[in-house]
């Protein structure tokens, strides 16, 4: 018997990208938000799920006093913390079919990707994409990368320590001449619990996590990614 198939859509539009200096790249949210059979912690908005820690993470590095509840104040908290410091959402996954109902990557089929390349050559105010993970596959920064090959171009490695930093050159056109600007991506650590355990082999982890046996993995991501959100 065929098992059917899910078709899991992003339900929210890239934000703020007219006035965004950063963006947020992940891929799509957990499917409840598709269906939007909400839980009660859940906020309807990018990154809103209660078992996820982005905005956990935020929240303590810029101490925001988060609601985490679906409602529209925890949604207009959100919001105005991005517009202040001009950040932006997109994802870069539209759309996805799945044979099992989760939020794994690995098992997305059928991906149909946002023009993230179209986007930075729309919004030349973007000069930071954040990726919510590494280059590990139907990961954004894996997807991001074939939308570049696809154009001809390519990251260049600035630091292959994790966080890990590329550079991407992108040409523009004024009048008959063609410049060039340079857009940084990092590669944050997932802010996900499945990620937990990459981050726990660490070596950094577990030297930090030695001096000081109440250091955790969030712990370890506001430390992250403090100096890429910040201004």
């Amino acid at each position: 018997m065929e098992s059917k198939l899910f078709k899991h859509t992003h339900p929210y539009e890239p934000f703020l990208l007219s006035e965004a200096t950063k963006l947020i790249v992940g891929t799509l949210p957990p499917p409840r938000f598709t269906t939007g059979e909400l839980k009660p912690q859940d906020v309807d908005f990018c990154y809103g799920s209660c078992n996820g820690q982005l905005w956990p993470i935020l929240d303590k590095i810029f101490d925001l006093g988060l609601k985490y509840e679906t409602t529209e104040e925890a949604v207009e908290q959100r919001k105005h913390f991005l517009i202040k410091n001009k950040i932006g959402v997109c994802d870069i996954v539209q759309s996805a079919v799945r044979t099992k109902i989760d939020a794994s990557d690995l098992g997305m089929q059928n991906v149909v990707l946002r023009d993230l390349v179209g986007y930075l050559q729309k919004y030349r105010n973007i000069r930071t994409l954040l990726f919510t993970g590494g280059n590990s596959k139907n990961g954004p920064e894996y997807f991001f990368r074939k939308q570049l090959k696809e154009h001809g171009l390519k990251l260049e490695v600035i630091s292959n320590e994790v966080p890990r930093i590329h550079q991407l050159k992108l040409p523009f056109t004024i009048g008959k001449t063609e410049k060039f600007r340079t857009v940084k991506t990092v590669s944050l650590t997932a802010p996900s619990g499945a990620a937990n355990r990459a981050v726990g082999s660490l070596q950094t982890y577990k030297d930090l996590k030695s001096e000081n046996p109440d250091f955790n993995t969030v712990d370890f991501r506001v430390m992250q990614y403090k100096p890429f959100f910040g201004n």
